[in-house]
């Protein structure tokens, strides 16, 4: 462990903000929590159904605010892909060979989990699996796979997304909303937040890669004021307090995304913003920075596989021929939660079994001649 530290420490360039790494983990961190918490797979009658403990316990959406991290990805993204596009320029590389590259390591890895789970979804239909029980298995693995779509699309778009102002995704994003909700407008005007409300950060990140979000005044600016436009529109105009879907909910603030979950992710990049200090004084430490790069090389896995990992711990403890609290029953008490809690090892070592499984590291790094391991 001391020589991966080490190694780990050794390879990652002087110039790599390691802030930008933690930040990525964190926003890892939060969906993969965030998925082992609000779903849970309630096995009834011979069939298998998805609940949220946000339907039953609505009090508990205050959580949704910490585990709901997916403008944190935007914002790393955005700035991630903008930098490596100054650089493939000043290297003569042109914009389609860059964006061949992003593409073939964002979207390669599906092809294992996707080829995966047809597999299993065509073998549960033909040994006469109930069908909703094999759509919704299928779905809970699939359906967060629509934020890697949106990623590559604004992946190619980050020529333009370099020279826009945030403000105007932001006004589209408003503007989508009075149509839908102040003037009964059609609600399928509102997928056109999936693109505009993301580009919001994304937008946030490429500034942030041309040095332009260095002050703290902007960090504060963002913060409080994200924080308070998101409470008014919760209080006083009806937005869902949750920040992720609830099933049965009128209204969600992700499917597709309203104005409150876009300046909900304002109010998250300030505060990322204002953690850039403190991060890169801790991530000094190459045990700590160890940590991080470690996640930020399985992160891919991670997101991918996570919800398998639960889905197979939930299979297992079927075999016991009883449901399981936590893991089986329905999450509609206070009890559910710590029941919940206590399984989340058992899902940890699920991932890192697919992990082991699917995981395709980076290629090593040679410094000197010599390979010395993967560059973070």
């Amino acid at each position: 462990m001391h020589d991966l530290i080490r190694r780990l420490d050794a390879v990652t360039p002087a110039g790599r903000d390691r802030a930008a790494d933690a930040l990525r983990a964190l926003a890892i961190g939060g969906v993969v929590l965030g998925h082992w918490l609000v779903t849970a797979l309630v096995a009834d009658s011979g069939t298998v159904r998805v609940e949220s403990p946000l339907r039953h316990m609505p009090y508990l959406a205050p959580a949704s605010w910490v585990l709901q991290t997916m403008a944190l990805f935007f914002l790393v993204g955005g700035r991630m892909a903008a930098r490596s596009l100054t650089a493939a320029r000043a290297r003569d590389t042109g914009y389609g060979r860059w964006l061949r590259t992003r593409m073939t390591r964002l979207l390669r890895p599906v092809a294992a989990v996707t080829a995966l789970w047809t597999l299993i979804t065509v073998s549960m239909l033909a040994l006469g699996a109930d069908a909703a029980t094999a759509y919704a298995l299928a779905k809970l693995v699939w359906s967060p796979l629509w934020f890697l779509l949106v990623f590559a699309a604004l992946t190619a778009l980050t020529p333009l997304a370099a020279r826009l102002h945030p403000v105007w995704p932001l006004a589209t994003v408003a503007l989508a909303d009075v149509t839908r909700f102040g003037l009964d407008g059609p609600a399928e005007i509102g997928w056109i937040n999936v693109a505009a409300g993301w580009l919001v950060p994304y937008c946030l990140g490429a500034a942030w890669a041309r040095d332009r979000l260095q002050d703290r005044g902007t960090g504060w600016a963002l913060l409080l004021g994200g924080a308070a436009c998101t409470a008014a529109l919760i209080a006083w105009a009806g937005y869902p307090a949750s920040m992720v879907g609830v099933p049965g909910a009128a209204i969600s603030n992700q499917s597709p995304p309203t104005l409150a979950a876009v300046t909900f992710g304002l109010a998250q990049c300030g505060a990322a913003l204002l953690l850039l200090g403190p991060l890169r004084r801790i991530l000094r430490r190459p045990a700590v920075w160890a940590a991080v790069a470690l996640a930020n090389l399985s992160a891919m896995t991670i997101f991918l596989w996570h919800q398998t990992a639960m889905i197979a711990v939930t299979a297992l403890g079927l075999l016991t021929g009883r449901a399981l609290p936590g893991l089986h029953t329905v999450p509609d008490t206070p009890a559910w939660l710590p029941a919940r809690l206590a399984w989340l090892p058992a899902f940890a070592l699920a991932l890192l079994a697919c992990r082991a499984a699917f995981h395709t590291g980076a290629p090593p790094t040679r410094t000197r001649g010599k390979t010395v391991g993967p560059l973070p």
